[in-house]
């Protein structure tokens, strides 16, 4: 942690404190600060520079870019609290409104970005989705068995373009949205609702070893992104290790077919599973399949799995965390 005067030397410049407040609004990018700031990127990057030194903010690369947050380190922590405690002054008040003001521009940017994608995938995404039952119906499922239990932490793993998020986010405490892709981790910030952004944390990883703790997630979605996997036992012995005691797993994929031209139209790993695959696997990881939901219609059938840890292995972890 930095010292208390490393801390309010880089908050003493107004510069550098308009900073700190737009990244309590939302995760930015440099260049997007600098497009709401009206400032040229590399002044702006000298001044993050100095407020990653205090330990106020921290970097985060993904691909080519880098985005910044407010920091987790204590000081950090504390500072944020302070500010809630006190009020601005009346001249900090209106440059704190006015930046927070041209972030919808940065908003904007995003959300065309989002749709120029769309719009250029949109013959591919389309080919797939017809051979399905409609998406609100698969939506509604996962709803469904989800039920009304608070989600807590939710991790979306391959969230793509973030309708995960988008769906089920309300629900959750927190969230971290996981891809392999930074241009579809853009795709899926663009999606972050203005009010509620501050929780979601976005991260470039990859589904056979995220850069999580083991237990960090109380609900885990992966939504169509399995049959991608090289090795989907791997993946569910993953998710299976982040997973909480009373945490759920749901996911959703196509039951085992024989589409062979998915493989190269949609890069298709595997052509579906088969409910006792996913029942074994499970099996193999400390999960109990709780429920498995069918979704026929068109030629793919879509399933649901929802899977829960074994009650057999939460009592051991409880045990074991009591004798320690």
């Amino acid at each position: 942690m930095a010292a208390p005067l490393d801390i309010f030397r880089a908050l003493a410049d107004p510069t550098r404190l308009r900073i700190f407040h737009l990244l309590r609004s939302m995760e930015l990018a440099v260049g997007e600060i600098a497009q709401v700031m009206g400032q040229s990127q590399p002044r702006v990057s000298r001044h993050i520079r100095i407020l990653v030194e205090a330990g106020l903010v921290d970097r985060r690369k993904e691909g080519s870019w880098v985005f910044l947050t407010t920091g987790e380190a204590e000081g950090a922590r504390a500072m944020l609290d302070w500010f809630d405690a006190v009020p601005p002054s009346r001249e900090e008040q209106l440059w704190i409104d006015a930046d927070i003001a041209r972030l919808t521009a940065v908003r904007a940017d995003r959300a065309s970005a989002a749709e120029q994608y769309f719009a250029e995938h949109a013959e591919e995404w389309d080919a797939i989705r017809s051979l399905h039952v409609p998406e609100g119906q698969v939506e509604a499922a996962m709803r469904g068995l989800l039920g009304d239990r608070p989600l807590g932490q939710l991790l979306d793993v391959g969230t793509g373009t973030g309708r995960m998020v988008e769906l089920f986010g309300a629900a959750a405490s927190s969230i971290i949205a996981v891809d392999r892709s930074p241009d579809m981790l853009r795709l899926a910030r663009a999606k972050l609702p203005a009010d509620d952004a501050a929780k979601v944390r976005l991260m470039v990883g990859d589904f056979n070893a995220l850069p999580l703790e083991d237990g960090a997630a109380d609900t885990i979605i992966l939504h169509q992104v399995l049959h991608y996997a090289q090795s989907p036992d791997r993946v569910i012995a993953e998710l299976a290790r982040l997973l909480s005691d009373d945490g759920v797993v749901l996911i959703t994929d196509f039951a085992a077919h024989d589409r062979e031209d998915l493989r190269t139209l949609a890069a298709h790993a595997r052509l579906g599973f088969s409910d006792d695959q996913m029942t074994g696997w499970f099996r193999q990881n400390g999960l109990d399949m709780t429920a498995i939901e069918t979704l026929s219609g068109g030629t793919l059938t879509v399933k649901i799995w929802k899977g829960a840890r074994a009650e057999s292995n939460v009592r051991a972890i409880r045990t074991m965390g009591t004798m320690t």
